[in-house]
């Protein structure tokens, strides 16, 4: 059956119509913020503890748009008579976000989980060139990432959870023997005080008929 003439410009007629009908709703940003998904593509957090420095991230990424530096660190052996390793220490990583697609590469190929979506977004400049942000803002965004899916009861835990609270333990172990050490040596400078203060009086005793032992070879003096 051939098209009744007309029918197209009733239809979009239709749906004008029906636009106009409805209540305008202007976003008030940014004294609103707006409701995202919560796994927007704002910008990309890096969760620096589980980067090797493997390079894959910067080589797959289309617009070469991540630069990183390192230097390579040798590991004492584990066990004696073991063998001494190498390991790249991460000094630099900065992501050029004048020139990145927000194409999510570098994150699919990170092998170990090291980079991830935020839904954060206002990192707007005025300088071209400040754009360019460098590791401690990216791991300042990492906070922002939202906590994972939850998963079945007999799953795994994430590898991102077991990463953070194996540093966070780390970071609360080193915390604890610095404050026991600090303890210490507070407990010996007191004692240290107290000798000093008791003079050559230290290590004599008076007994109750007023004379005074001595603790060595020569008895009662």
């Amino acid at each position: 059956m051939p098209p009744i003439p007309g029918s197209g410009l009733a239809k979009g007629l239709a749906v004008t119509l029906r636009t106009l009908t409805k209540k305008t709703v202007t976003a008030q940003y940014p004294d609103v913020q707006p409701e995202l998904p919560p796994r927007t593509r704002g910008v990309i957090g890096l969760f620096e503890e589980n980067c090797t420095v493997c390079m894959l991230c910067a080589r797959e990424c289309p617009d070469w748009c991540i630069y990183i530096d390192s230097h390579k660190e040798t590991v004492p052996a584990a066990v004696p008579g073991g063998r001494e390793r190498s390991r790249n220490v991460l000094d630099r990583f900065a992501i050029d976000f004048s020139l990145c697609m927000y194409c999510g590469i570098c994150i699919e190929v990170c092998p170990f989980d090291a980079l991830f979506w935020s839904p954060e977004f206002e990192y707007a400049e005025t300088d071209i060139r400040d754009l360019t942000h460098e590791r401690d803002k990216l791991r300042e965004w990492m906070w922002t990432v939202p906590e994972p899916p939850a998963l079945d009861p007999g799953a795994e835990e994430p590898k991102e959870l077991a990463a953070a609270r194996k540093t966070a333990d780390k970071l609360a172990a080193a915390q604890e023997a610095a404050a026991q050490e600090a303890a210490a040596q507070e407990a010996a400078a007191q004692e240290a005080a107290a000798q000093q203060a008791a003079g050559p009086e230290a290590g004599q005793e008076t007994g109750q008929d007023g004379t005074t032992d001595t603790h060595g070879e020569g008895g009662t003096a």
